[in-house]
C-alpha cells in the first residue's frame, strides 16, 4: 500500500497500537515503503505541529489518550478517602483524565506530590476513566516555582519570589494554562536543566494577582503546599456533629476553670485552674478540649487532620487543622458553655515538685475567657469587671502555684532563651499598619509552666500504663554546633564550659553573662541556632531543652495532631470509650511521627516566609533610610544585621561595604579588610542605610554607614595591609579575647 494514509486512520493505529507506534511501525502498518516514507514524515510532523500527537523519543502518542504506561504524580486523599493521580504528560485539549490509584499492600506507601510510574486501565466508573498500578516510585521529583508571570510573544518567563533564586525560567506557549501578564503562578520543572540557556517549567497554578490584600500569606500557602480548603466530606462531617453528653463523663463544671489567651485568639483549647493547700502545696488542673471525641479514627475528618499535621497562623489567616465547625465552636473552650475535656489534676508540694497526678474525662464550663493583659493586671492588683470577681477563687490560687512551679524550674534549669516576639498589625486592605514586639508577662509563663507539666504528666501516665505514644523528642546538640556556639561567645568576650557533659545550665550560664550586654540578643539566637529540631517519634530519646526525661504534646489538639493521638492514647488506657488509639493507628505510629514532623516544619517555614514578605513590605516605603542594628551573622558573600525598630534581618552585601577585598574568616565569623583592616563581626552595633526592599521575596539589602559609632575608613590603616596581615588580625584578636576571658575567670 503507497497511499499514504489519513489522519484519522493514524490516530486510530496509534490509538489500538501504543507499545508500537514508531515511524517505522506505523510505516510498516499502512505498507509504505521508499520515497513515500518522506510524505508520511511531512504528515507526522504535521500532526504533532497541530498537537494531535505527540512525539516522545522516537514514538508518537495521541495526545487526546493516555499511555499504558505512563508517570504520574499522586493527589491528596479525597473525602471518601480515595487516592487519585493525575497524568504528568497531559497534552490534550479536552479535561484531563481522572485517574483512581489502586494500591497494593506489598506496595511503598505513597504520599500527596509522590510520583510513580504506573500502569494505566481504561475503565468506565462512574468518578474516573484509568485505574492505576505502581510499578515503581519515581523519588526525583522535579522542582517547583512560585513567581511572577512575563508574557512574552510565544509563551513566557517566570520570575521566582524565593529569596535567593534569582535565576528565570522559561515557560513555552503551550504550558503558560493561559496565564496573564504580572500573575503570580505556580510550576514546575520540564525536563532536566540546560547547561546553558534558561530552564523550562509549565504552569500548573494560576494563583492571582500578587498586590491583591493577603496574597503576602496565599504565597506562602502555595510556595510550601500548605492544604487549605477542607474537602466536602470533611465539612459535612464537623457540621453534623453535636455537643458532648455528660453522660460516662465527670463532672468538672464546679471547678473555676478558665482560658487565659492572646487578645486575638481564634481558638480556646485549654483551660487553668487551681487550690492553695494547707501545707503551702498546691492541686492544679489542666483541661483540655477533648477533640477525639469529634475526631474519630478513620473519618474524613481524621485523615484531613492527618494530612494538615497541625495548623498553620499568619498575620492575617489561619490555616486550621480543623474546620471552623469544631475549631472555633464546638472544641473551643468558649466561658459559660458546657464543653467536652480530658483533664488532669497534679498535687504540688511546697517546693513545686509534682507528687501525684489523674486524669478525667469529663464536661467542663469557662468562669471566664482571660487575655493575658487582663489576668496579669488582676495579678497586679488592678482587676477589672471581669476578673474582680474571680480575685480569690481564680487569680490568688493560680500565682500561688505559678510561684512553685518557678522554684522547681529553677532547679531543673530548662533553657532560659529570652527571643522575643514580633507582632504584625494590619489593616483592614492587608497593609501593615505597625511592626512591635509583644509584651511578655508572668501570665505568659504562667500558662506555659502550667502545660509543660501537664505534658509531662501525660507522658509519664502512658510509660506507667505500658501505652505506645508520640513522644515530643529534643536531642541535645552536635559537637559541632556546640563549638561554633563556643566561637561566638569567645568573639563576643564570653566563655562557654568546653570538655564535659553538656547540659541546659551550661547554656544559661552563657546567656546570663550575655544579659544586659550589646550581645544579649546575639547569644540568645547564636544558642538557638544551635540546638537540634525537635520531633514526634513513638521512642522516648527525652527533650533535652526542657531538662525532662519525657514529654509529650498533650495541651493543643485542636491544632496540633501529635496531642490528637495524646488524648486517643489516654482513652484507650483508660478505658474511656472506643474512640481512642487502636491498632491499626499503633502500627503506623512511626510514619505519623515522621509525618507531622514535617508539616511542623513546613508550617514553620510558611509562617517565616510570611513575615519577612509583610516586613519588606512595610520597610519598602523607607526605602533610603538610615537605621541602627547588630551584626547577627557573617558570610563570605557579606554580613547579616538586625534592625532594631523591626527586627527585621536585611544583608549587607560585601560590594556595599568598600572597594576592598575582604577575607572571610569561618572561625572567628569575621570579614577583614585586606588594606584597612577593618574587621566586620558579629555583634557588632552598626548604621546602615536601606537601599532595596523587595515586598515579593521578603528581602532586604543594606548600606554600612557606621561600625561601632565610626565611619568606615577611607584608606589602609598603617600596618595592616595585605592579606596575610588582614588574617593575622583577626587570629591575633582572638588571641586578645581569649587572654581577657582568661583574667576576667581568674578575677572572678
Amino acid at each position: 500500500m503507497d497511499q499514504i494514509p489519513s489522519k484519522a486512520q493514524i490516530l486510530e493505529w496509534v490509538a489500538d497500537n501504543p507499545e508500537a507506534n514508531s515511524k517505522r511501525d506505523i510505516a510498516k502498518a499502512f505498507g509504505i515503503k521508499g520515497a513515500a516514507r518522506i510524505e508520511l514524515k511531512r504528515l507526522l510532523k504535521e500532526m504533532e505541529a497541530e498537537g494531535a500527537l505527540e512525539r516522545r523519543r522516537r514514538h508518537y502518542l495521541d495526545a487526546e489518550a493516555l499511555p499504558p504506561v505512563t508517570v504520574l504524580e499522586l493527589l491528596p486523599p479525597d473525602g471518601s478517602g480515595d487516592l487519585f493521580a493525575r497524568p504528568l504528560e497531559w497534552r490534550g485539549e479536552g479535561a484531563m483524565p481522572r485517574i483512581l490509584y489502586l494500591p497494593r499492600q506489598t506496595d511503598p506507601a505513597l504520599g500527596r506530590g509522590d510520583r510513580f510510574l504506573g500502569k494505566l486501565i481504561a475503565v468506565h466508573a462512574e468518578d474516573h476513566s484509568h485505574e492505576a498500578r505502581l510499578i515503581r516510585r519515581i523519588t526525583a521529583s522535579p522542582n517547583r516555582i512560585t513567581g511572577i508571570f512575563r508574557k512574552e510573544s510565544e509563551g513566557g518567563r517566570i520570575l521566582p519570589i524565593d529569596k535567593g533564586q534569582d535565576k528565570e525560567w522559561k515557560v513555552r506557549a503551550g504550558d503558560t494554562l493561559g496565564a496573564e501578564n504580572g500573575e503570580l503562578v505556580q510550576a514546575e520543572q520540564t525536563g532536566p536543566r540546560a547547561r546553558l540557556g534558561l530552564p523550562q517549567a509549565r504552569i500548573i497554578e494560576r494563583l492571582g494577582d500578587p498586590s491583591a490584600p493577603r496574597a503576602v500569606s496565599l504565597i506562602a500557602i502555595h510556595q510550601h503546599g500548605i492544604p487549605d480548603e477542607f474537602p466536602e466530606a470533611v465539612l459535612r462531617e464537623a457540621e453534623a456533629a453535636a455537643p458532648a453528653p455528660l453522660k460516662g463523663r465527670e463532672d468538672l463544671r464546679d471547678l473555676p476553670l478558665v482560658t487565659i489567651d492572646p487578645s486575638d485568639a481564634r481558638d480556646h483549647d485549654d483551660a487553668v485552674a487551681a487550690e492553695i493547700e494547707e501545707d503551702g502545696g498546691a492541686s492544679i488542673w489542666v483541661a483540655i478540649a477533648d477533640v477525639a471525641h469529634y475526631v474519630r479514627p478513620g473519618s474524613a475528618l481524621d485523615r484531613e487532620a492527618w494530612k494538615r499535621g497541625n495548623s498553620t497562623y499568619f498575620p492575617d489567616r489561619v490555616v486550621p487543622m480543623l474546620p471552623e465547625a469544631l475549631s472555633a465552636d464546638l472544641c473551643s473552650l468558649h466561658e459559660h458553655v458546657d464543653r467536652p475535656v480530658i483533664a488532669v489534676r497534679m498535687r504540688l508540694d511546697a517546693q513545686g515538685n509534682k507528687t501525684g497526678h489523674k486524669f478525667y474525662r469529663g464536661i467542663m464550663k469557662s468562669r471566664a475567657s482571660l487575655a493575658y493583659e487582663q489576668a496579669q493586671a488582676a495579678a497586679d492588683g488592678t482587676p477589672d469587671a471581669a476578673t474582680e470577681p474571680l480575685m480569690d477563687s481564680v487569680i490568688k490560687p493560680l500565682w500561688h502555684a505559678y510561684g512553685l512551679l518557678k522554684e522547681a524550674r529553677a532547679r531543673r534549669q530548662p533553657l532560659d532563651l529570652d527571643l522575643p516576639e514580633r507582632r504584625i498589625e494590619l489593616t483592614p486592605d492587608g497593609r501593615v499598619r505597625s511592626v512591635s514586639f509583644r509584651d511578655r508577662f508572668d501570665a505568659h509563663k504562667l500558662i506555659e509552666e502550667f502545660m509543660v507539666l501537664a505534658n509531662v504528666a501525660a507522658a509519664e501516665e502512658l510509660n506507667r500504663r505500658g501505652r505506645p505514644l508520640l513522644f515530643r523528642v529534643h536531642e541535645e546538640p552536635s559537637l559541632e554546633k556546640m563549638e561554633a556556639l563556643r566561637e561566638v561567645a569567645q568573639a563576643s568576650g564570653f566563655t562557654l564550659a568546653k570538655g564535659q557533659v553538656l547540659q541546659t545550665s551550661h547554656l544559661n550560664r552563657l546567656l546570663e553573662q550575655a544579659e544586659g550586654s550589646n550581645f544579649d540578643e546575639l547569644i540568645n539566637i547564636s544558642t538557638l541556632r544551635s540546638m537540634t529540631q525537635a520531633y514526634y517519634h513513638p521512642e522516648n530519646f527525652g527533650h533535652f531543652g526542657l531538662a525532662l526525661k519525657a514529654y509529650a504534646h498533650f495541651t493543643s489538639p485542636i491544632r496540633r495532631y501529635a496531642d490528637l493521638v495524646v488524648h486517643r492514647a489516654l482513652i484507650t488506657a483508660h478505658g474511656w470509650g472506643k474512640d481512642g488509639l487502636d491498632e491499626a493507628q499503633v502500627e503506623r505510629l512511626a510514619e505519623t511521627g515522621t509525618h507531622i514532623s514535617e508539616t511542623e516544619r513546613r508550617s514553620m517555614a510558611a509562617e517565616r516566609d510570611t513575615t519577612d514578605r509583610y516586613l519588606a513590605a512595610y520597610l519598602s516605603e523607607r526605602v533610603g533610610t538610615e537605621m541602627t542594628g547588630r551584626i547577627n551573622g557573617v558570610q563570605k558573600f557579606g554580613a547579616f544585621v538586625r534592625l532594631d525598630e523591626s527586627g527585621a534581618d536585611g544583608l549587607l552585601p560585601i560590594r556595599s561595604i568598600g572597594q576592598e577585598y575582604f577575607h572571610y574568616d569561618p572561625g572567628a565569623q569575621m570579614l577583614v579588610g585586606s588594606d584597612t583592616g577593618l574587621e566586620i563581626g558579629i555583634g557588632q552595633r552598626v548604621t546602615v542605610r536601606l537601599t532595596e526592599a523587595m515586598p515579593m521575596t521578603g528581602g532586604l539589602v543594606l548600606e554600612l554607614l557606621e561600625l561601632e559609632g565610626r565611619a568606615l575608613p577611607r584608606g589602609p590603616q598603617k600596618g595592616k595591609r595585605g592579606r596575610v596581615q588582614g588574617r593575622m588580625t583577626v587570629k591575633a584578636r582572638l588571641a586578645e579575647i581569649k587572654r581577657g576571658a582568661k583574667r576576667r575567670r581568674k578575677r572572678d
